[in-house]
C-alpha cells in the first residue's frame, strides 16, 4: 500500500518562497514517476513538475519553469518542490502522486497514488 503524504503549503505574499515535501512510503519506488499536481478552485487539476525516481530526471509545466524546483532524497523518500517568484495564480491545493510505468505522464489519469493535499495560497 503506497502512502504519500505531503506538507508544507502556507500562506505566502506575492514574490515569496515555499517548499513542499511529499513523504512516500509502503513500496520501492525505483522505476517510478513521482509528480505534483494542483487544483485551482474553477479549475482542472494540473499538471505542475515530476521527477523520475531513478536517474532524477526533471520535467515541468511552462507556467512554473525557471520558478520552481522539484527534486528527491532517496534516503528519506522524499520528494520535494520548491516554489520561488510565488505569484497569485498559483494559489491551489498541491497533490503529489505516483506513476508506476515509469514515464512522467502530464494526465492525472495515470497517476495510481495521491496524496491528501496541501494548500498553497498566495497573497497579491
Amino acid at each position: 500500500q503506497v502512502q504519500l503524504v505531503e506538507s508544507g503549503g502556507g500562506l505566502v505574499q506575492a514574490g515569496g518562497s515555499l517548499r513542499l515535501s511529499c513523504a512516500a512510503s509502503g513500496r520501492t519506488f525505483r522505476n517510478y514517476v513521482i509528480a505534483w499536481f494542483r487544483h485551482a478552485p474553477g479549475k482542472e487539476l494540473e499538471f505542475v513538475a515530476a521527477i523520475r525516481w531513478s536517474g532524477g530526471s526533471t520535467y515541468y509545466a511552462d507556467a512554473v519553469k525557471g520558478r520552481f524546483t522539484i527534486s528527491r532524497d532517496n534516503a528519506k523518500n522524499t520528494v520535494y518542490l520548491q516554489m520561488n517568484s510565488l505569484k497569485p495564480e498559483d494559489t491551489a491545493v498541491y497533490y503529489c502522486a505516483v506513476e508506476s510505468s515509469g514515464i512522467a505522464h502530464y494526465a492525472p489519469s495515470w497517476y495510481q497514488h495521491w496524496g491528501q493535499g496541501t494548500q498553497v495560497t498566495v497573497s497579491s
